[in-house]
């Protein structure tokens, strides 16, 4: 059955006017203007070469400004929990990812929910660089359970229509840039607010110094 929602993602992916509007029926207004920015900014998707091979994943996204390998899971569970062939399938992401220095994402698609049923998450990995490395600050990666391992958990991914919000905005492939930047303005400013504080609080125990030592320069 998880043949059916690889393809149902290909196709929303691949930017299709049909498999778009089959994956928004039940979506808010806000849901559906977000998923059809990828008709307008789609992908190349190919089943991967011999679907399942280690670290390849179900499905390859391409653009010019990024690549995903892609694991398909389906579930009625919010949760799922990898075990013996789908932990090597993990484990395998994560090598291969890091290899070839791509970000492997999990695109979960919950049965039996209205609205945006698929959530992504990204495998974490290291040595990403440019615009994957950007993306990685604003995708949730895999939680983790209490012994530390990575699991899935639906409550905790991206919507499917946030990324597709994010990765085919009107402003292509400045929009995280741009996002980045606005966040690090922000922490300058805070910045320059807390050492202006620290001065002006610097002066004032010096001011306080000298008023206390007036009188006793007086008396001599």
């Amino acid at each position: 059955m998880t043949g059916a929602y690889e393809r149902e993602l290909r196709e929303v992916l691949a930017g299709t006017e049909k498999g778009v509007h089959a994956v928004t029926k039940s979506c808010s207004p806000e849901e559906k203007n977000r998923m059809s920015r990828v008709i307008e900014r789609p992908f190349l998707v190919v089943r991967a070469a011999g679907s399942g091979m280690e670290g390849s994943g179900d499905l390859v996204a391409l653009r010019g400004d990024c690549c995903f390998p892609i694991e398909v899971k389906s579930t009625r569970p919010e949760k799922l929990y990898f075990s013996g062939r789908t932990k090597d399938q993990l484990n395998a992401m994560i090598r291969e990812g890091e290899r070839s220095g791509l970000m492997p994402l999990y695109a979960h698609r919950r049965k039996g929910v209205r609205g945006d049923s698929w959530r992504i998450f990204r495998v974490e990995t290291v040595g990403l660089t440019g615009t994957l490395a950007r993306l990685a600050t604003m995708i949730p990666a895999l939680p983790l359970n209490r012994n530390g391992s990575p699991f899935i958990d639906w409550n905790q991914g991206m919507p499917l229509n946030r990324f597709i919000g994010l990765l085919c905005s009107p402003e292509g492939e400045t929009a995280p840039l741009k996002a980045l930047s606005k966040r690090a303005a922000h922490q300058t400013t805070t910045m320059a607010e807390d050492t202006q504080r620290s001065t002006d609080d610097i002066l004032a125990e010096l001011a306080r110094r000298r008023s206390a030592l007036l009188p006793f320069k007086g008396k001599e």
